[in-house]
């Protein structure tokens, strides 16, 4: 029996999101930052360097609100802002040694947890078609 595009679409959505958030939940004590704020930062490690309206393009924001972010990261020393070299109207954000620690933390405490629930709640068989999904839902965002 085949299952339909549509209904695997609506399980495949339901049961991530379902995942994300539970993982979320259980690495989010005491969280400073919102998830935007988090998503941001994030972003910023992983380019290097970006313009602000870089970043509320790609957060879809607007620039008044990524404004706002920028400058809270900035209060708490998980970015920096730097005057373009070539137009001095524009401003560089960086991530700084302590934003790189923050996310990396939050990186390690998430795989943590979903390495233990995968060990916990997992058979082996079911731990190889894990293995073998995750070549598939990458071709779905790559």
């Amino acid at each position: 029996m085949e299952i339909a595009y549509n209904e695997l679409a609506a399980r495949l959505r339901v049961s991530v999101a379902r995942l994300v958030k539970v993982m979320r939940s259980e690495v989010r004590r005491d969280e400073p930052l919102s998830l935007t704020e988090r998503s941001t930062l994030s972003m910023v490690y992983q380019y290097s360097k970006m313009l602000p309206s870089e970043l509320a393009i790609k957060e879809k924001v607007t620039s008044q609100s990524m404004s706002q972010i920028i400058n809270k990261l900035s209060l708490l020393n998980y970015i920096e802002k730097t005057p373009s070299r070539e137009d001095k109207r524009k401003v560089i954000i960086t991530i700084t040694p302590k934003g790189k620690e923050f996310i990396e933390l939050k990186r390690n405490k998430s795989q943590e947890w979903l390495a233990k629930a995968i060990s916990e709640k997992t058979t082996n068989a079911e731990r190889e078609i894990l293995a073998s999904a995750i070549t598939i839902l990458s071709k779905l965002v790559d």
